[in-house]
């Protein structure tokens, strides 16, 4: 077996029924992640729904029991929610905790109601508090604030941990979830204003090679990241929900010593576009949060052997995606 081929053994909720697993979020980059590993994968004990956000509105609890009685989910992954980039997160923090509140309360209640075996939700490493020691791991998501750029959406994600563990002790629900570090691959938001760092750093490379301009690169560069490619997140998130049975979160990223600065990532982006132009640095623009180093010590307990994909190489082909499918990427 190949180290980046996980081992499965039936769960609980597999043993002697078949599984109705709907994904919520299902067209977004996790979720076109997920679905490219369970057609490799899929067991015919499992049938899959990948709703996108036209199938339903789920800030709308009517709209959501609607999705519910219509495809009566064994099983939820829940990735659906609104998001956006840095400086989309400092500008609308209210519409950010807002609109997540609503959405995850809909999800889990409807979860709960129709007696849903497992729900697995997607948080963030954004949730963890801004002051505090690196590197973080599950126990300190509640230990502080979070930082003040994307407070908003950290708090409505934060609130999802209180909410699996509140539903568990009051109604039995096992509702857990998982905490990717920077997630990037094919089938990113590509939008100029409104990106994460890699796919807008793919984007604006793609138009300064096409106008022979230099790639103009937002704050300094020195911001560290640990990456993660939707690829490989997809073999996770299979395996958490075949074989993870803890209701606690579990952090799913790379190891520490694969943190990257932005400046590192805007280098590798170029050359697999084969840039030869200038880079810039507009230090006008924030960094935001400077580092937000996670440990995945509870994750490499479960799966000591797991290889993520080198990140040199999921940059490479995340590029090759968007420039062979430019005019249908979302921009």
């Amino acid at each position: 077996m190949s180290t980046n081929e996980i081992p499965t053994k039936k769960s609980k909720t597999e043993d002697d029924e078949n599984m109705v697993i709907l994904v919520t979020g299902g067209g977004g980059l996790v979720g076109m992640g997920l679905k490219a590993e369970v057609e490799k994968t899929n067991s015919p004990k499992e049938q899959w729904i990948f709703l996108r956000s036209t199938d339903g509105d789920l800030s709308d609890m009517a709209a959501t029991k609607l999705l519910f009685e219509k495809h009566k989910p064994t099983h939820v992954i829940h990735l659906a929610a609104m998001v956006g980039g840095l400086f989309k997160n400092m500008k609308y923090k209210l519409d950010f905790l807002r609109k997540n509140v609503q959405i995850n309360d809909c999800v889990l209640q409807c979860c709960c109601e129709y007696k849903v075996k497992k729900c697995i939700s997607c948080l963030s490493t954004c949730i963890f508090p801004d002051k505090t020691t690196y590197p973080i791991d599950e126990t300190m998501i509640h230990d502080g604030p979070p930082h003040e750029s994307n407070f908003g959406y950290a708090y409505a994600k934060r609130l999802i941990d209180i909410q699996n563990k509140a539903y568990h002790e009051q109604y039995g629900c096992h509702f857990t979830s998982v905490i990717p570090t920077n997630i990037f691959g094919p089938y990113d938001n590509y939008d100029l204003d409104d990106s994460h760092v890699i796919p807008g750093l793919i984007h604006k490379c793609y138009l300064a090679k096409k106008n022979s301009k230099p790639l103009t690169i937002l704050g300094t560069g020195n911001a560290l990241r640990q990456f993660v490619y939707s690829k490989d997140l997809g073999k996770l998130l299979l395996w958490t929900l075949r074989n993870y049975e803890e209701i606690d979160p579990i952090i799913l990223s790379v190891g520490e010593e694969d943190e990257v600065s932005i400046k590192e990532v805007a280098v590798m982006i170029a050359e697999a576009m084969d840039f030869k132009g200038e880079l810039v640095h507009d230090t006008s623009k924030s960094d935001g949060q400077y580092k937000k180093t996670a440990s995945n010590t509870k994750l490499r307990k479960y799966l000591p052997d797991f290889q993520f994909t080198p990140i040199k190489h999921a940059i490479q082909e995340s590029v090759d995606w968007f420039v062979q499918n430019y005019e249908t990427a979302r921009k």
